[in-house]
């Protein structure tokens, strides 16, 4: 994918003495009192703040927080807690502004923290007129913000059609380099793991993970489905029965391309969901009519692990059980450590996801750890974002 960087522009000393508007993804969770409860999105964004900075531009720096009202910003939808945590981070401090259409005045070498720019009438909907009076604030436009790029707004995506330089930061650049590598020239074999309670809502995902991977892992409610359709018992699992046909159509394309649905051979079982419930192992061929899958057995989990041990390319979204309890963790809990300990290139997204793999504690072995949801599963189901269009055509000229 042909698009400008911003660290290029920067390195040729373009952004020097420029007005640089970064669209970055600050929607930090809250608690009840407004305070961050966490702050990895702020963190996330450092990088390409520090960079224009250190290149010596003029810096403005925008993005939403929570859902406010278009035209009517509320002291809750306020980016002041992220202006102050920014600062700490940044150890210097950040103005927020709020009315910055009218104009943001900021030299060379300092920061301007802009007001929830989804608190402004038309952004949602991409106005062009709203588009092109923010373009006019700045000299260069700098999407960082992988976690809106699926959605056509006037931040992220018309910005980046007025502006006279349009080109990624480095957290999208490095989105974009990750996904081209898993999924346009992956080193095969090419593995997904596709986790999840429904087969609907994955299932654009699923039938175009069909015709490129070598291996497909369901997990969870999805991987019940697919047991159903491949005429096991399910007993009263979560599952869809009126898409039993759409598995069916998902296995028989994979065994056509002489490649693989891994079915589960044994699974764990309980009477009612709860985290004390007691757990069973059973032959996946054996499950009574009153039990519920919540896990994966360890023949399946090893089974699977030797796959993604032999793989040259992973790609994870979700996992193969209910893992947050402790008796229903050990087949996701295998499925990260084989990912781990695999020679693969690996990436990884979703929030279930990256919950898994902070809970088994293997951020370091990941390939890559996406950081947009809705946006990672838009690529995987093989459409072209809207900030990703817009930033190859303004590459081309």
């Amino acid at each position: 994918m042909n698009f400008l960087r911003f660290s290029d522009l920067c390195a040729q000393g373009q952004a020097r003495g420029r007005r640089v508007f970064i669209r970055a993804d600050l929607n930090v969770p809250q608690d009840d009192q407004g305070r961050i409860t966490e702050d990895t999105r702020i963190r996330a964004c450092l990088p390409c703040i520090r960079m224009a900075l250190d290149a010596g531009a003029a810096v403005m720096v925008s993005s939403h927080l929570g859902r406010p009202t278009e035209g009517h910003l509320t002291a809750a939808d306020s980016l002041a807690p992220v202006a102050q945590r920014l600062g700490q981070l940044l150890e210097r401090p950040v103005r927020l502004q709020a009315h910055w259409l009218e104009g943001v005045e900021v030299e060379a070498g300092d920061l301007v923290l802009l007001e929830n720019c989804r608190a402004h009438p038309g952004e949602k909907k991409n106005d062009e007129t709203l588009s092109r009076r923010m373009a006019a604030l700045c000299d260069i436009y700098v999407n960082d913000a992988f976690g809106t790029a699926h959605r056509a707004e006037a931040t992220t995506h018309g910005m980046a059609r007025f502006a006279p330089i349009a080109c990624a930061g480095p957290l999208l650049a490095a989105e974009i380099d990750a996904l081209s590598r898993a999924l346009s020239q992956p080193r095969r074999p090419l593995v997904a793991i596709v986790g999840g309670s429904k087969v609907s809502t994955k299932l654009s995902l699923l039938h175009n993970l069909a015709d490129k991977v070598d291996r497909l892992i369901v997990g969870g409610g999805i991987a019940n489905t697919f047991m159903k359709a491949a005429g096991l018992p399910i007993g009263k699992s979560l599952a869809e029965p009126d898409l039993v046909d759409q598995a069916r159509s998902v296995m028989a394309a994979m065994k056509a391309r002489g490649a693989e649905v891994p079915i589960p051979s044994d699974v764990v079982v309980v009477k009612a969901l709860a985290a004390d419930a007691p757990a069973s192992l059973k032959p996946a061929s054996e499950v009574a009519d009153d039990d519920l899958i919540l896990d994966i057995g360890p023949h399946t989990t090893a089974r699977l692990a030797d796959l993604l041990k032999t793989a040259g390319t992973i790609v994870w979204n979700g996992p193969v059980g209910v893992f947050e309890y402790p008796a229903f963790s050990q087949g996701t809990a295998g499925i990260a450590r084989a990912i781990a300990g695999s020679n693969a290139f690996s990436i990884a997204g979703g929030g279930d996801t990256l919950a898994a793999i902070a809970q088994f504690g293997i951020e370091k072995e990941v390939g890559y750890i996406s950081t947009g949801g809705g946006a990672f599963l838009e690529v995987l189901e093989g459409k072209l974002l809207p900030a990703f269009d817009i930033l190859q055509k303004r590459a081309a000229g």
